[in-house]
Parts: structure tokens; sequence; C-alpha cells
């Protein structure tokens, strides 16, 4: 197993995350703890030492499922993180009663790794507002009372919205989680983020590898594209082998699903195989391929928000819509337009075409508006 350095830890650079556990019949809140077991047996024998879960994984099962198979090894043989689930803004001020909640249910004394989770657009004003809700300082407090051994987020906001919360809390964050895969490195502007915490010297933990999995199978002409550079690389380990060579990152947590994708990884990470530049290169070509297929071309020239008489910031919505489409939703844009006011939400654009008249690249704007609004319905 391939390891990074943390501070005087030496972590394992698979990690094992559980938001995607086998579960019984289909039903996500029923985790088949007997696999989980079985799964955890097979990293610990591989070498991993890294395990990640949360509040809201599984329905609340994955803390419990996950805690009871790591209670079967000593304390010191892994390292467990958990996170604040302030995705969820009726969370805001219950920071306390939840983290013994989860200490209770992991069967663990202490976490050695506790995340602000998921800073984003949608929360970072209750986050940063830390005099109502006292986030910050619960937390902080449980750092320096050994109950949390290393305290940092993930986001999955802007690279702004990241910067907010640095400018707040960064001289306290050890580490930050990020959205990081081939694809988003431009898509979702991720080397933007990697950049700024680099400034900050935070290492990157990386969540979603494989993009919940859609990059671990590709359309054949694409797959073709990547054996025809290194034939003995599966699809998934590209995945992997692009985040081996971002220097900043510690840790890539994948949401294994069964045994199989367990010993898959496993064998990936017995060697340290970054890409080179030219295969580097390949790989971003085939992601700006595969978005292009579906996004629209805009190119932020900002024409269109001096002719909007509603004011919207059509371009950061596009790139929005652009991502929801692509994903064929997700929770990433429905998290980010609840940060907005009624009258900024695609929904407020009156369809007048003021916009259309100047874009360049000729988009139908009020069309991707008035989809973009129904696509996010609540």
């Amino acid at each position: 197993m391939i390891t990074r350095t943390f501070q005087d830890l030496r972590l394992s650079n698979l990690g094992m995350g559980a938001m995607r556990l086998p579960v019984i019949g289909g039903d996500d809140s029923r985790v088949d703890e007997e696999a989980v077991f079985r799964m955890v047996d097979k990293a610990m024998a591989g070498g991993v030492n890294y395990y990640d879960t949360a509040w809201g994984y599984h329905g609340g099962q994955s803390e419990t499922a996950l805690g009871k198979a790591l209670a079967r090894y000593p304390r010191e043989s892994f390292y467990l993180a958990d996170k604040f689930p302030g995705y969820d803004l009726h969370n805001m001020g219950k920071t306390e009663a939840i983290f013994e909640e989860q200490l209770r249910k992991c069967q663990v004394e202490y976490f050695d790794f506790y995340l602000f989770h998921n800073v984003c657009e949608m929360n970072i004003d209750a986050y940063l507002n830390d005099e109502k809700y006292h986030t910050y300082t619960y937390l902080t407090a449980q750092k320096r009372a050994g109950r949390i051994r290393h305290l940092g987020f993930s986001a999955h906001g802007s690279a702004d919205v990241i910067r907010r919360f640095l400018e707040a809390y960064g001289k306290d964050m050890e580490f930050c989680q990020l959205q990081l895969n081939w694809l988003d490195w431009d898509f979702q502007d991720a080397k933007a983020k990697v950049a700024l915490l680099r400034e900050w010297n935070i290492p990157v933990w990386v969540m979603e590898p494989l993009r919940g999995g859609k990059l671990a199978k590709l359309p054949e002409e694409d797959a073709a594209r990547l054996r025809a550079m290194r034939p003995d690389e599966t699809v998934p380990a590209w995945s992997f082998r692009f985040l081996q060579g971002i220097p900043e990152v510690r840790v890539i947590l994948s949401g294994m699903s069964d045994e199989q994708q367990m010993a898959d990884n496993l064998r990936t990470f017995e060697t340290d195989r970054p890409l080179n530049e030219t295969e580097k290169a390949a790989l971003l070509s085939l992601a700006s391929d595969m978005t292009r297929r579906t996004a629209l071309p805009c190119t932020a020239c900002r024409y269109c928000t001096t002719h909007c008489p509603k004011g919207l910031n059509i371009p950061w919505l596009l790139e929005l819509y652009n991502e929801h489409v692509f994903t064929g939703g997700g929770f990433i844009a429905p998290m980010a337009l609840m940060s907005l006011p009624e009258d900024k939400k695609p929904s407020a654009c009156i369809g007048c075409r003021s916009c259309e008249k100047v874009c360049p690249q000729q988009i139908r704007i009020s069309e991707a508006m008035k989809d973009f609004s129904a696509k996010v319905a609540w």
C-alpha cells in the first residue's frame, strides 16, 4: 500500500469511504454489516488505515456499521474521520449533541480527523456565524481536549466560498477534502481550489475520485484511447493515477460497495504510477470532449449580465446548469441555488432574450434558465 506523510503520520494513500457501503435489498438505510466487516478486513489486510464516515451516510447507519467493523481492531491501528453535518441547516446549533452521538455510534473516544462538512454557498454564512451557532468554537475546543486530533473541512462550494472560509478559520484548518478528479479538474475548476489550498499550505483529501462511478466505465471509444497509452491499466485506475500526480493530495477516498471493488483498488494502490505530462494532457482532452457533448459553451464574457433586466448572474447559473445536466442531477447545483434570493434564481428569468442578442456563443439562455428551473424544482 502506498502511503503519504501527513505531519507525523503515515496515511494510506487509499482511504475507505463509507458513503456507498453494501446494502440489503437495495435499501440504502439497511447496511449489510457482515459484508462491511469483510470489506474492512480486506482493507486492513491490504494496508488501508484511513476510514471515513459521516452523519448522513446511509440514513445515519454508516457510522454505526463502520464503528462495529473497526471496533474489532486495536484503536491505534486505524484513523477514523467523521464530519459535522452542516449541509443541513437544521443541524446548526446542535454541534455538541451530534458530536457526542457520533462518538457513541462509532464506538470511539476520539476522532483522528473531523471536518466541517460540505462548506458551500448554502451554508457558508451559517458556518461563519459562530456567535449564533458556536460550531467553530465547539470543534476547536474538542481539538484542544484531544477528542479531535486533526480538524479540517470538506467543500463542494466555489473557490470564492472556500476563500471566505479560510479567511475566517484557515489558521486552524489542517486539511481539506475536495471533489477532485480528472473530469472536474477543469469542469468544476478544481485546479483553482487546489491552488488556493496550496497558498494556505493545506493538504488535500480527495472525495469522488471516480465521480460516483461515472469515471469507472467509459464508452468503448474513450476507453480505447486510454488503453492505447497504458494497456495494463484499468479505466478506474486512470483516475487514481491522475490524482497520484498531484503533490498536495494525501488521501484518496473511494466509496467501495463490494469486496471486488476493494480488491481492485488495493491492487492499484500497490504501486505509485502517476501520469506523465503526455498522458495527463490526453486525459484532460478526453474530459473536455465528454463535457462538451452536453455543456453549453459559455465563456463567462459577461456581455449577458449587462443586458439582463433582472440582474441575474448568468455565467454562474450556466456553470451550475452545465454541472447539473452533465451529472444527471445531484445536489451541487440545488444547494448553490438555495443561497440565492428568489429574484436571482433561474426562475426569475422573464424570457426577454436581451441577453441572447449579445451572446457571442449564441446560447439560448432563456431556454436554459427555464429548463434549469424545471430540473431543480423541489
